[in-house]
């Protein structure tokens, strides 16, 4: 089957259904990234890799290119400056996928360049804190980067009818991978003794083992997806140009790319909504396994367990909201399940330390909600975008995707900084997120958004 310029989805449903099966499996390989690093392991060992290095400099803080911080904002400054890059770079690269058109061949590039820096981790040691975070933010940023051209790849393996149920599979077999290997990690924390291991050397194995998984599984999407080749036109990415102008322009594509937005202006509503309160959704998910344990006391084996039980029931969680949305629409959905996320918030800081149980019930909430928020937005999201600039719009949305989100994050930090530390106060504050996503999705009128982008209307939306 030959590559068409703006190839639309393939007619015959055999030849999608094996791009898309080959496509959820990269959700499989890079989830581990997500559930195990970030969600898991990195906040609670980089922060005490801090800790270590700032009892050792006998000041009880860090010196960080001149600047004093406390270990236990560390973290939360490292993930700002990873998602600030994502900021800078993601459209770019975005219009980069969507001018050349080789899409495979770009999330291949990110998706090693996160492999191995996340193989990397394993070497963070003793009081490498900076290694540790600088190590971190290369990781998020190639995640990100990645997961832009793979999102972009959604409208061109799916009908409009199709995209719900396609994210959300694509959704729940990242939750599905990130919990088998982490059941895995889990076995290894607990029993490390038994393996000769100490507690900090089965962390790092952990790690490294989650950047093997990423870059083994990341070669059948390789291998299966196909590009869309774009016809010659103006700017860069056009026949003659070399790549390396096509790179430098397409860096100064973030402010033709926000400019070009004032023509699609319930789009550009529908990503602030989007940014409110998914910023929300990545700084829970990222600060989930720190809260616990610097604020509930809870320990790695509580918090590991906690979190492997989110990504079995968010399997299910993803589907169920899948199905939702095809009876009561996308938007109805996704507005119910940022009510949850607020009460979910809201509850938090009223847990009893040292109370597993609470956390438990806490965390099952969210996993009810978790996967199908994002995979619902994801296809929403690929409705309100003109065809020929997927990649491109694409590079905006991840800016506030899985992993990591920058709002959320410097607040969490800024209020960890200002109340010394105070983990119960820090949470409450993300509350606004979910408020402000809601009322700004309320006033969408999606399918106006998903004519003016030039798409057809699902039936239901």
């Amino acid at each position: 089957m030959s590559d068409s310029p703006d190839a639309p989805p393939a007619s015959e449903p055999a030849v999608r259904r094996r791009e898309q099966r080959a496509w959820y499996v990269y959700d499989w390989a890079n989830s581990v990234f997500s559930t195990s690093v970030i969600t898991v392991f990195l906040g609670p060992y980089l922060t005490s890799v801090a800790e270590r290095a700032a009892r050792e400099s006998g000041t009880g803080e860090l010196d960080v290119l001149g600047w004093a911080m406390r270990p236990e904002a560390l973290y939360p400054y490292a993930t700002s400056l990873s998602v600030l890059l994502q900021l800078v770079l993601l459209p770019a690269i975005g219009a980069i996928a969507d001018h050349t058109g080789r899409k495979r061949a770009l999330m291949g590039a990110f998706a090693y360049v996160g492999a191995f820096a996340t193989m990397g981790l394993y070497f963070v040691q003793g009081t490498g804190y900076l290694l540790g975070a600088a190590l971190f933010v290369l990781a998020n940023l190639a995640f990100g980067a990645s997961v832009v051209v793979y999102n972009a790849f959604l409208p061109e393996i799916s009908t409009p009818r199709e995209r719900d149920g396609v994210s959300a599979r694509g959704w729940a077999a990242g939750y599905l991978g990130g919990a088998l290997l982490l059941a895995v990690h889990l076995a290894l924390y607990l029993s490390h003794e038994s393996f000769g291991l100490a507690e900090d050397h089965a962390v790092r194995i952990s790690m490294a083992s989650a950047g093997v998984w990423w870059a083994l599984f990341a070669l059948v999407p390789l291998a299966r997806l196909r590009d869309r080749r774009r016809p010659p036109a103006a700017g860069p990415g056009r026949p003659g140009v070399p790549g390396t102008r096509v790179a430098l322009a397409s860096f100064g594509q973030l402010w033709s790319t926000l400019r070009g937005l004032r023509r699609y202006p319930r789009t550009l509503l529908f990503l602030l909504a989007y940014v409110a309160f998914n910023d929300g959704v990545q700084t829970v998910i990222a600060f989930a396994a720190t809260f616990a344990d610097q604020a509930l006391g809870l320990g790695q084996e509580v918090q590991i367990g906690a979190i492997l039980m989110v990504q079995f029931v968010a399997f299910g969680g993803a589907l169920l909201l899948g199905a939702l949305a095809r009876r009561f629409g996308t938007k109805r959905t996704i507005l119910a399940s940022l009510v949850v996320w607020a009460l979910v918030v809201g509850a938090a800081p009223l847990l009893q330390t040292g109370a597993a149980g609470q956390f438990f019930a806490l965390a099952f909430c969210i996993a009810i909600v978790l996967g199908g928020t994002q995979a619902l937005s994801r296809s929403l999201f690929s409705q309100l975008i003109p065809r020929g600039r997927e990649a491109e719009y694409f590079g905006l949305y991840e800016i506030s995707d899985k992993g990591s989100a920058f709002l959320g994050a410097l607040t969490i930090g800024i209020a960890l900084d200002a109340t010394g530390g105070d983990y119960r106060l820090a949470i409450l504050s993300l509350i606004a997120f979910f408020v402000v996503g809601f009322a700004v999705l309320c006033a969408v009128n999606i399918p106006a958004a998903i004519r003016d982008a030039g798409n057809d209307v699902p039936e239901r939306v």
